[in-house]
């Protein structure tokens, strides 16, 4: 017997809610929450494969040099001469710029060995130094020290390192030194700058283990620095905590439920909850998101592009019996970037709905980012936000200003630029992020940091008296100090972004005006803040202040 009109009628309708529930890459979410983007630049020259922050405001920008002519030519008919590029010998055109936040405007750069796949890290004096690549880049070391004017340029040094270092990932160290670990067929790790006594790689077993045959899943390993010295490494579906010193584990986490992999080239990304310097051991949390399912690697290679992980898993590194504890997304994510925000928030931004990283191997890009909110009860920390109208496939990136807005550029799937007859042509643009603190109903909850300058250098464990003003009525109980370590970031990882919540008195009013005084105390050693430049911000009520440069040695 055929059920009653009305019947048949809600089954049909149900059955088509339940399909497009079952979507794979479909945002069912209607409307974004908030946030906003901004076109900079529709054209900055290169693809922005790999971007770092400097404490000159300045970014540095690079992709690789055997992609063919880039859309910037090197100053004053200045050539690249190099016999051993795999593209061109001889190139007049830059693969690397600087772009200057203030003005909006790029100064091309010339590196000379292969960049691409390479990992980087700022040292105390604030030179980015930047590790490995590809070719005749593999070994190399390459310094780009700040300056004022627009004098400064890349020096390399080659060879500088003792192995091969393709898809490595860097870490500061509590001494100033930065640990590169691991690479394609690379399971070891090496220190720079090197020493007589020391100028050796160390074997690292973890990696071995973690090395899926034929796909890897291993490569840019997440690290990051835990407050007793150790690193917390991640790889593939699992992490340990190694002592860099005497080269132990010192404990295995277990493996994340459901065994997916999600490191590179599965490319899920990670982050270091903000940690609060009062109580850094017991606060430090790792959130690892998205990422491509077991065996994504090998359909897309054969033309299909399975649906990317829609979880997260978090957990707490010092707990005496450590679980991850899994979250779900409101949409599935390979290829995120995970950018933290002064407020304690997690931006998670670009990427694709489908496939995984690789030549040409994405699909279906998620145009919406997503905050996390790691504070909220679970059920409620994702809030979807407005979208772009730019695919943000492989080789995207993102990272945080010290006005509070998020940096956005990159996408090329291509072995060499490629702008038409693709799927997702090379992007050369840059983006700006505005998160909803920056909407203007929020001006007069947004401090203002009147001292001490941006420029200041600070030391360990010492009292920090910060002026500021508010406009609104003050919410004491809201205000927060944040120190926030700029990213270098590629491929889904950005190497040594910390946020570290530095802990304080009460703020009291100064001469019953709108200005505020806290005192806060400064880190309490370098393995809560490795030594170098943070960007320190004053946070009321979740909306930052620009922030100011500190350097703290």
């Amino acid at each position: 017997m055929a059920p009653p009109l009305f019947l048949s009628f809600f089954l049909r309708h149900l059955l088509l809610i339940v399909l497009l529930l079952l979507l794979p890459h479909r945002n069912i979410l209607a409307h974004a929450a908030s946030g906003k983007f901004d076109l900079l630049l529709s054209n900055i020259g290169i693809s922005a494969m790999h971007m770092q922050l400097l404490y000159t405001d300045r970014v540095v920008i690079f992709d690789r040099t055997d992609f063919g002519i880039s859309n910037i030519s090197l100053p004053a008919g200045i050539c690249r001469n190099n016999p051993r590029d795999t593209a061109l010998t001889n190139d007049c055109t830059a693969h690397s710029v600087e772009y200057d936040v203030a003005s909006n405007s790029v100064r091309p750069l010339m590196v000379i060995t292969d960049t691409w796949c390479s990992s980087g890290a700022v040292m105390p004096d604030g030179t980015l130094a930047q590790t490995g690549g590809y070719n005749d880049g593999d070994h190399a070391v390459r310094l780009y020290k700040p300056c004022d004017n627009d004098s400064c340029d890349w020096t390399e040094i080659n060879p500088g390192l003792t192995q091969r270092r393709w898809y490595a990932t860097d870490q500061i160290l509590p001494d100033g030194r930065v640990i590169i670990i691991g690479g394609r067929r690379q399971f070891n790790y090496e220190f720079y700058p090197k020493t007589s006594s020391d100028n050796a790689a160390y074997r690292l077993q973890f990696l071995s283990q973690t090395n899926d045959p034929k796909i890897e899943n291993n490569l840019y390993p997440f690290v990051f620095l835990n407050a007793d010295g150790n690193l917390f490494i991640f790889a593939n579906n699992r992490a340990i905590l190694f002592n860099h010193i005497t080269g132990s584990v010192v404990r295995t986490y277990p493996t994340i439920p459901g065994a997916d992999p999600r490191s590179y080239p599965s490319s899920g990304s990670a982050v270091l909850l903000p940690v609060k310097d009062n109580n850094s051991t017991e606060s430090a949390e790792v959130l690892v998101c998205g990422g491509a399912p077991k065996g994504a690697y090998l359909s897309a290679t054969n033309g299909t592009f399975v649906t990317a992980l829609d979880t997260c898993a978090r957990i707490r590194i010092n707990d005496p019996n450590p679980q991850w504890v899994m979250e779900t997304m409101p949409m599935p994510r390979v290829m995120p970037d995970m950018v933290l925000l002064p407020n304690g928030n997690v931006l998670i931004i670009n990427g694709a709905g489908s496939g995984t990283a690789g030549w040409e191997f994405g699909r279906d890009p998620v145009f919406s980012p997503v905050i996390y909110r790691p504070n909220n009860p679970p059920g409620s920390r994702f809030e979807v936000q407005s979208s772009s109208s730019i695919p943000r496939m492989y080789h995207s990136t993102a990272l945080l200003l010290r006005d509070g807005r998020v940096l956005v550029g990159g996408s090329n799937p291509h072995t060499h630029y490629n702008f038409t007859g693709v799927l997702f042509p090379t992007d050369l643009s840059l983006e700006a992020f505005s998160p909803p603190y920056l909407d203007p109903k929020f001006k007069n909850l947004r401090p203002r940091i009147v001292s001490p300058t941006t420029q200041t250098k600070i030391g360990y464990h010492e009292q920090l008296t910060i002026l500021f003003t508010v406009s609104d009525n003050l919410n004491e109980a809201s205000i927060m100090v944040p120190m926030v370590a700029p990213a270098f970031t590629t491929h889904s990882c950005s190497m040594n972004q910390r946020l570290i919540e530095l802990s304080g008195g009460n703020v009291t009013a100064v001469d019953g005006s709108s200005k505020y005084e806290i005192r806060v105390m400064t880190p309490n050693s370098g393995n809560v803040a490795p030594p170098g430049y943070y960007i320190l911000f004053v946070v009321h009520q979740d909306v930052p202040s620009e922030g100011i440069w500190v350097q703290i040695s």
